[in-house]
């Protein structure tokens, strides 16, 4: 009840490759990028981190086991 809250970087998504797929959702008007999960059949976003740094956007990989090739951007 009173323990301590989880940070939003501890909690990990449980990515499925078979349902979700590794997205980056860009901002045409603001230029924001968000990295996440998008489910393969309703389409639905699951936000996992803001992108403003390639170093974070190399965290999110690494934490996924994804590459590069793996991650579509979507506008």
């Amino acid at each position: 009840m009173f323990g301590r809250k989880k940070k939003a970087e501890e909690i990990k998504f449980p990515y499925d490759p078979a349902l979700h797929e590794p997205v980056i959702r860009a901002s045409i008007c603001t230029g924001e990028k968000v990295a996440g999960f998008r489910d393969r059949k309703g389409g639905a976003l699951h936000e996992v981190s803001v992108v403003n740094d390639y170093s974070v956007f190399q965290k999110f990989l690494k934490t996924y086991g994804l590459r590069e090739e793996d991650v579509r951007t979507i506008y």
